[in-house]
């Protein structure tokens, strides 16, 4: 590979180049006088020999592309084309981005927050018309360390390409202090193609002053390099805007569904207030039992879906963003809607025979249904002060299974009420947790084995220690010493922790609190007046959910002027908890009147949120959990 030169080298080689050409426009008098002039000669001379000087002084071990010869050096100050990926890895980091002066120039130095970094380049958009074009990305990758030292670090360059954006990487490793900053490049399968929708990430995966109790390391990227196949460099739009390309599985506001069957065929579209579907295979009949529930992805122009049964013996019958008091469940996203069996039977009765065999989808504005499926439901569940089983990152084919011992904090958080979660992708979305060494046998737990059901969404796979007991016996010493995983479909999982299960809600009539967009330091509030429809949402059943992110996981509701005092509902206050995932965070109505009363109107007038340590709050809502 052609190495790259310091940006202060290409300055030098630029400023000799432009002397040559200088003497060349002088014609030959000017040559002779530089010739014939001693002064000037001498002067040459000192030039060249500072050149050289300055050359070795700032040789660096692995050279930098000069001007022109890059794609991006971010000497332009611009870097909104990155961004935090949840697609390679669902432990990503959320790192933090600047521009600062590393090895004689600008770069991006992602400094890290406790986890892993998966740096996201919109690669398409930077590219444009050319993306199509793209063969090879070289870039400048260093690591330093907080506290001064040098320790080996390793990771990934990741090209998501193709229509199906299928994953492939290259690895990078600086493991020499000496060859801090190294070049490390990806090269797009000669079997693939690169175009709108594709991206790469830069990873740090491998740490090993982390992995000995040092500070983690932070990363630095520049002169990053784009080529065609004829090596060719790419130009690019430094102005293009990042957009998360993760593929994590929006399930707020959602039951989890497990015994899922899909709806065959299922795929159509309408405009607004058209209806479009088919009829219903014995399948899907069969399925539409109770507890079970319609689930439907779509899109729609307003976010909206019903459901619609048009030849019920009851009568033509819809549900979905509002028909009297049934009411639709649909995801922040506005990309999946759930319809129960309790709410068709309440308009169309409950014997299935009579619902007719159509199934139909409708939305107020242009729509497109991408799948239906009819599954079991129940509430999903949430992890709460998990502990991490570090460095269970694994994969394997369809039906293999891959994993590691369990080290001593993970079998001593496996009790009676806590829940195994694992983060995982896989081709048919399943996911099983295997437990091959138990006294009482080999054990698996997933997607279906018996009655014995996890709650899996596609991204998150949620098995309790009763399902695991219920199987290999409930004194923990007696499983054996080795956890496992393993799909029906290739599969990969990033990360395995043990926590308190706590239920979550799917929730409908949602709320929204317009505007509540905050954050604190630790043990800081903030927050807003509560207006009128947030007054009128909080009644007896209600559910107030928080979108979060903090430091330590955790997240406090705080009443602050309630007529019986300031109040506080969180991870932990008396015996009143929120259910919090790290992510999301609810707290019931009856949770907040335990301690504020039962008349809202005593509540006064301000919602504010606080946590243990730094803390972002992207939105809160007042919504409803079911009611069948």
């Amino acid at each position: 590979m052609r190495r790259l030169k310091t940006k202060k080298m290409a300055a030098l080689l630029l400023s000799a180049a432009m002397s040559v050409s200088l003497c060349a426009c002088g014609g030959k008098d000017a040559q002779d006088a530089s010739v014939d002039t001693p002064e000037t000669q001498q002067a040459s001379e000192v030039s060249t020999a500072t050149a050289q000087t300055e050359a070795n002084e700032e040789k660096a071990p692995e050279a930098q592309a000069a001007p022109g010869e890059v794609s991006i050096d971010f000497e332009d100050g611009l870097f909104g084309f990155v961004g935090n990926d949840k697609t390679a890895s669902g432990g990503a980091d959320d790192s933090v981005f600047s521009l600062e002066d590393y090895n004689g120039s600008k770069a991006l130095k992602v400094t890290t927050q406790g986890r892993l970094p998966f740096v996201g380049i919109q690669a398409d958009v930077l590219l444009g018309e050319n993306a199509a074009k793209l063969k090879t990305v070289e870039m400048t990758i260093g690591t330093e360390n907080p506290d001064g030292q040098f320790f080996a670090c390793s990771g990934n360059i990741y090209g998501f390409v193709g229509e199906e954006n299928k994953k492939t990487n290259e690895a990078w490793s600086v493991y020499l202090e000496n060859g801090n900053p190294k070049t490390a490049s990806y090269t797009v399968p000669d079997n693939q193609s690169f175009g709108a929708g594709n991206f790469i990430v830069v990873s740090l995966e491998t740490d090993n002053g982390k992995d000995k109790g040092a500070a983690q390391a932070n990363l630095y990227i520049d002169n990053i390099v784009f080529k065609d196949a004829d090596g060719n460099v790419l130009p690019v739009d430094t102005s293009a805007e990042y957009v998360s390309a993760g593929t994590d599985v929006d399930r707020s506001n959602l039951y989890a569904v497990t015994k899922a069957v899909t709806f065959e065929g299922f795929t159509c579209s309408g405009d607004g207030w058209a209806q479009n579907g088919f009829d219903m295979p014995q399948e899907i009949l069969d399925a539409l039992v109770p507890g079970s529930v319609v689930e439907i992805s779509y899109k729609s122009d307003n976010g909206d879906m019903w459901l619609v049964i048009p030849d019920a013996a009851a009568g033509w019958m819809r549900v979905g963003n509002g028909d009297s008091d049934v009411f639709a469940y649909l995801n922040n996203a506005g990309n999946t809607a759930q319809i129960t069996y309790e709410q068709i039977a309440s308009l169309c009765g409950d014997d299935v025979s009579t619902w007719g065999t159509r199934m139909q989808c409708e939305a107020s504005g242009a729509w497109e249904v991408s799948s239906v499926k009819v599954g079991m439901k129940s509430n999903p569940i949430a992890a709460a002060g998990a502990v991490a089983f570090e460095g269970f990152t694994c994969s394997g084919d369809g039906w293999a299974q891959n994993g590691f011992d369990m080290p001593q904090e993970i079998l001593d958080a496996l009790v009676p009420g806590s829940v195994v979660e694992i983060s995982y992708k896989s081709d048919n979305g399943d996911m099983w947790l295997v437990i091959p060494d138990a006294a009482a046998g080999w054990m698996r737990v997933g997607n279906g084995d018996g009655d014995v059901f996890a709650v899996c969404d596609g991204s998150k796979c949620y098995l309790t220690y009763e399902q695991i007991a219920s199987l290999c016996g409930d004194d923990v010493s007696t499983w054996g010493a080795r956890m496992q995983c393993e799909a029906s479909g290739a599969w990969e999982v990033y990360g395995v922790k043990v926590g308190k299960a706590q239920e979550m809600y799917a929730l409908n009539r949602y709320t929204p609190f317009e505007g509540f967009a905050c954050s604190g330091d630790g043990w800081a509030q903030n927050g807003f007046d509560m207006p009128q429809e947030i007054l009128d949402a909080l009644v007896p059943g209600a559910v107030v959910q928080i979108t979060y992110k903090s430091d330590n996981g955790d997240m406090w509701l705080v009443i602050p002027d309630a007529a019986a005092g300031w109040m506080r509902v969180g991870n932990g206050d008396g015996d009143v908890f929120a259910s919090c995932t790290g992510s999301v965070c609810q707290l019931t109505y009856e949770q907040i009147a335990s301690l504020c009363g039962d008349d809202v109107s005593t509540w006064g007038a301000r919602m504010q949120c606080e946590a243990s340590g730094a803390w972002e709050v992207f939105s809160v809502a007042v919504g409803v959990p079911a009611a069948e």
